[in-house]
């Protein structure tokens, strides 16, 4: 198998288990007195990907699990809120990665708050109602920590796909 033929594999089976994480997560209860309110475990699989591939595969895989995840299991508001989040996001992660080089748990960190802030202005816009910046503080901080456990998880499991990406000639 040529090693492009490994890396297209390694991206779908990304894509497929950020998907899985998606589904899984939204069978979890988690209400917090903020709507939409979520853990980010697909998240994973982006920073692990950032780091390991690249930051273009990363933003693939995540596009691809925003579009599949809307017309399997969610509606066009949710593909909305995801898209916003996923593109602040992306972004700040890009920019905190390149221009401060910070660690992965960090670069996560910064990501699970530019994510729900992306999805807190997408609200604002579609709504046209801005009250609903009133959750920005608890989004903010629930961002934050689920940013910061994402990164732990992740700064776990790059060494060993790195490994996995050497051994297997990709």
């Amino acid at each position: 198998m040529s090693s492009q033929t490994k890396r297209i594999v390694l991206l779908s089976v990304s894509a497929a288990l950020a998907m899985i994480f998606s589904y899984v997560e939204s069978l979890i209860p988690f209400y917090f007195g903020v709507p939409g309110m979520k853990l980010g475990l697909s998240n994973i699989c982006i920073v692990v990907i950032m780091f390991t591939v690249g930051e273009i595969p990363a933003l693939f895989v995540n596009l691809l699990r925003i579009v599949l995840t809307a017309l399997l299991f969610t509606n066009i508001f949710s593909f909305v809120f995801s898209l916003a989040g996923a593109f602040l996001s992306f972004l700040v992660m890009v920019a905190i990665k390149r221009v401060f080089r910070l660690s992965v748990v960090s670069v996560s960190l910064f990501g699970g708050i530019a994510h729900n802030a992306g999805q807190l202005i997408a609200a604002a816009i579609i709504v046209k109602e801005y009250a609903v910046l009133f959750y920005l503080p608890v989004l903010l901080l629930s961002g934050a920590a689920t940013g910061f456990l994402i990164g732990l998880l992740a700064r776990m499991l790059i060494p060993r796909l790195k490994t996995f990406i050497i051994n297997s000639g990709g």
